[in-house]
Order: C-alpha cells, then sequence, then structure tokens
C-alpha cells in the first residue's frame, strides 16, 4: 500500500510467528556486565548475552558453516583484515526477510552478526582468541575488528535486520553524478518523527537493482521516469524503503560508507524477493534434513530405542509441519557443522529408521535457536551418533531421500578435528 510517497510493510505469517518468539531478546548489544559469554553443551544461550558487530561478508566456507568478516571499528573499513567465524549448530540464518543457509548470501554483503565465545575452544572451527580480543587496538583499523566472539548465534542482512528490529530506512536526499551517486537516509521507526537520528550517506551506481512490484529495475529507470535527477541533487521527503547493504571501495578517503545493492520501492517488492528466499531455503532443508540436538534416549533391548529430540528455529513454518505423530521418519548423528556423520551413499546410509511416536509443542517464552519443537522418534536399531546432547538430523519420510555431494558428510569417520584449518592439501592431485 502506497501512500504519500511512503508504504507500509505486512510480514508474512511464517516470519511474524518467528519474530513473535525471539524479538524479546533483540535488542541488546551484550550482557548488562559487558562480560564475553560462552555458551554450554545442551543450552540455548540468551542472545541479549551476545556480542553485537557489523561487517561486510568476504570469504565462505559453506560445507563448514564458516566464513570470515570484515567488521566495522572505530578505523580505515578498508584495513580490516578479515574476521573469521563459524556458525553454532542452532544458528538462525536471515537474508531478505527469510530464512537462509551462508550458500545463499552473496560475498559483498553487509551482515549484522550476534556471536559468543566458542563453546569448546578445542574443537573451534576457527582461530581461537583472547577472550577480551575485541577490546585490541589495531593500526588504522582501531578497536573492535577481531572479537573474540566468533561463534554466531545470529546472521542477518540489513532488511532482515530491520524487520526484526521494527524499523526502516527513510530516504532523505539523492545526489547524482553520471552512472553513480550518493544517498542519505535515517534508519529508525517507521512513525518516529524526522530529526531523531543521524543521517547517514550510502553510495549507488549503475550496477544497483531496484525493485518495484513485479519489476527489476536500473537508477537509470528511476531518472528516465522523473524520480530522480539526472544529475545533481533532490530531495526525497523521507521515502520509506527497504535497503540491501553491501560494501565498495570508497573515493575521497572516507573511512566507512556502505553501498546500497539493492532499493525495494514498495511492499509487494520485497515480499516477492523474500518469498523466493524461503523456497530456496524449504528446498534446501528437505534434502538435507531438519537439524536438531537429543535431550533424551529411552534404551530398550536389541537395538531398540525412543529418542527425544529438539528441533532448531528459525526455519520456515511448513517443516514443522511435516513432523507428524506417526508417520514414518529417519534421524542420523551430525556433528556442529551439521554435517552428517557416517556413510559413503548419503546420510541414509547408516541413518536409525522408526517413526515419530509424538510430537510436543513447548508454552510459554521459547529460547533464541530452538523451535519449540520436540519429537518423540522410535527406532529399532539406535547408532552411535544418537547420544543425549549430540547433534542429529531428523527426516519425515514423505521428504526427497538424496544423496549429498561428498564435501556435506563425514564419511568413514577418519575425521580428525586437528584437520579443522585446511591447508592446499585438501584440493585433489590430477
Amino acid at each position: 500500500m502506497i501512500s504519500a510517497g511512503r508504504f507500509f510493510f505486512r510480514k508474512s505469517p511464517p516470519y511474524a510467528l518467528w519474530l513473535g518468539g525471539c524479538l524479546g531478546f533483540a535488542l541488546f548489544a551484550h550482557g548488562s556486565d559487558g562480560v564475553p559469554f560462552r555458551p554450554e553443551p545442551g543450552k540455548f544461550p540468551p542472545l541479549d548475552q551476545a556480542h553485537s558487530c557489523r561487517g561486510e561478508l568476504v570469504f565462505v566456507d559453506h560445507a563448514n558453516r564458516r566464513g570470515s568478516v570484515r567488521v566495522a571499528g572505530e578505523g580505515k573499513f578498508r584495513m580490516n583484515a578479515p574476521s573469521p567465524f563459524a556458525l553454532l549448530p542452532y544458528a538462525i540464518v536471515r537474508y531478505r526477510g527469510a530464512p537462509a543457509d551462508l550458500r545463499d548470501i552473496p560475498l559483498g554483503t553487509v551482515l549484522h552478526i550476534r556471536a559468543f565465545l566458542p563453546p569448546d575452544p578445542k574443537t573451534s572451527a576457527v582461530p581461537v582468541l583472547p577472550v577480551d580480543h575485541r577490546e585490541k587496538t589495531s593500526g588504522y583499523s582501531g578497536k573492535g575488528v577481531a572479537p573474540a566472539e566468533n561463534h554466531v548465534m545470529l546472521l542477518e542482512d540489513e532488511p532482515s535486520h530491520c524487520l526484526r528490529e521494527g524499523v526502516v530506512w527513510k530516504l532523505k536526499e539523492v545526489e547524482v553524478k553520471g552512472r553513480e551517486g550518493t544517498l542519505v537516509a535515517v534508519r529508525e521507526p517507521e512513525q518516529a518523527a524526522d530529526g531523531g537520528v543521524e543521517a547517514e550517506t550510502m553510495t549507488f551506481d549503475a550496477a544497483t537493482r531496484v525493485w518495484r512490484g513485479r519489476e527489476c529495475l536500473r537508477i537509470g529507470h528511476l531518472i528516465a521516469e522523473g524520480l530522480w535527477p539526472a544529475e545533481g541533487k533532490r530531495s526525497l521527503e523521507s521515502r520509506v524503503v527497504r535497503l540491501g547493504l553491501s560494501w565498495k571501495p570508497t573515493p575521497d578517503g572516507v573511512f566507512t560508507r556502505f553501498h546500497v545493492s539493492d532499493l525495494w520501492l514498495d511492499d509487494e517488492a520485497f515480499q516477492r524477493s523474500s518469498r523466493q528466499q524461503t523456497e530456496t531455503h524449504i528446498s534446501f532443508i528437505r534434502s538435507r534434513w531438519m537439524p536438531g540436538w537429543v535431550d533424551g534416549v529411552e534404551y530398550g533391548e536389541f537395538g531398540r530405542a525412543t529418542v527425544t529430540a529438539t528441533l532448531f528455529g528459525g526455519m520456515d513454518e511448513s517443516l514443522y509441519i511435516d513432523f507428524q505423530k506417526g508417520i514414518a521418519a529417519a534421524m542420523n548423528g551430525a556433528e556442529n557443522t551439521l554435517k552428517h556423520g557416517g556413510g559413503h551413499y548419503g546420510p541414509a546410509h547408516l541413518a536409525s529408521g522408526g517413526k515419530i511416536v509424538d510430537v510436543a509443542k513447548e508454552t510459554g517464552k521459547i529460547p533464541f535457536g530452538s523451535s519449540g519443537i520436540q519429537v518423540r522418534f522410535e527406532t529399532d536399531l539406535i547408532i552411535e551418533g544418537i547420544r543425549p546432547g549430540r547433534i542429529v538430523r531428523i527426516r519425515p519420510s514423505a521428504w526427497p531421500d538424496v544423496h549429498l555431494p561428498r564435501e556435506e558428510y563425514l564419511g568413514d569417520g577418519t575425521f580428525n578435528h586437528e584437520d579443522r584449518f585446511p591447508t592446499p592439501a585438501i584440493f585433489p592431485r590430477y
């Protein structure tokens, strides 16, 4: 709905459900005492104790759920060395207001991060730093560019962050200089009075994507329609939009100035992008199985057991609906990167088969990272990887049974945690 140069976003039902369960945790950068927090095994850590930062995604190792971010600090952004991070098993990733995997997010995207110290430094998939490392000052980079809190609980792009925080971008002014230019904008609640938030200047260029309804436009189309000037400045009268941010090298010696990669002009355009990403993620989880962890195991005779497991959160609601009492299912052990354990023919090779005998929904405040859904799974052949506290993946029988690419499962069990920092030896010799 567009009115007087602004528009109103409606949240889709799945996102609204997820948002309602976690918004209460989302408003703090770290704990009130500022002490770095280390998660405990088998417990979802409180998001209000996480360290908060923002930066540019510069490297992704999607198979191992880790990467590197150039963290924005006090100094010159381009001088900041990439800071490695790993996703916690129950981490929630959001892209364009929808569930996502690391592989979905383009390099260069500016991300908002909530992270903790490594739960177990001995098995960390990224370097372990002194706990006060975010206080270290490093040359032109300044302070805060390499936090020890590098195990991520929440990873979200700019529009996802704005949706969760209940804020929008309001465009104040545009300046066009040939094939590029700058936007002056403020990020604040839509109904907030103008003038209370400091404006931010961002760049754009001819490659910036402009989304309107069902159209994908260029900046040149806005100029041709007379909405933006061909050259020079024009007031945009606090036009409400969604922005996707990235980073590009900036002229004029500016320390930190982000770049507009995507500009959504209305509700329909953003909902289309969000729905497309949701469908991408639904397909991904259905082929890789739903992750969770084991709360307890009741052992019977001759390999029989009943497993109680909690499903992780942040997924589309349609995936959780597929977990119904009485259906056939399979459960397989996994490691902290969510890689399936064991087998040479994909996740189903050594998985325990059986059926779901009960599904329960937690009431009250659901911890961030949890779906609040607990399933009881009965099998006549329990495997070693399904133990209390361990990570598992579960597949309802209606989901596709496919073989995964080799880098996404552990194989014969020879994996060594000392191999977690790959050398060139990981590449085949031809």
